[in-house]
């Protein structure tokens, strides 16, 4: 496989291999591509048991993602930066949400966004709302929107009703 041009990194605070294994547990086709280990050189730099895992590369459904042990507690997780998981149905929705969800703070869920139980920002749309929210009808597209703004978890079905008047 050809390498990305791009590609994200999460940074944990935890268990790597776990971290890796939750993401790979939750997309289809995905798996563990690398583990990268630490080195003595690492381990003298931050205290890491040499051999441990210091990151592991993971193809998630197709997309390229690296692992990364060892964020300081003093680095917080952003909402700055959030990866979209386009979705073909509101099963898809749900199952991501649910997932990804698991174990992350519910305060960080509003409009299709949620953080995960490692930090990392999710937007779980399905592909339907990009249509709509780019129609040419921008009172169709208002109305869309002003239906979505109090979701959590985007309901599509409730996202055409209002779209279609």
């Amino acid at each position: 496989m050809k390498p990305q041009r791009f590609q994200p990194c999460f940074w944990t605070d935890g268990d790597v291999e776990k971290a890796a294994k939750f993401y790979v547990g939750i997309f289809p086709k995905s798996r563990i591509v690398a583990r990268i280990p630490v080195t003595p050189e690492v381990s003298a730099a931050n205290g890491m048991k040499i051999g441990s895992a210091l990151c592991l590369e993971v193809d998630l459904d197709g997309q390229r993602f690296l692992v990364l042990s060892g964020r300081p507690a003093a680095i917080m997780p952003s909402m700055a930066v959030s990866h979209i998981i386009l979705c073909k149905d509101q099963k898809e929705v749900d199952h991501y949400w649910r997932k990804l969800g698991a174990g992350g703070p519910k305060e960080m869920q509003n409009c299709g966004w949620l953080q995960d139980k490692y930090g990392v920002t999710w937007q779980v749309i399905p592909a339907r709302q990009m249509e709509m929210v780019k129609g040419r009808d921008p009172k169709k597209v208002d109305r869309m929107m002003k239906a979505m703004m109090p979701m959590k978890k985007i309901d599509l079905a409730k996202l055409e009703k209002a779209y279609n008047g």
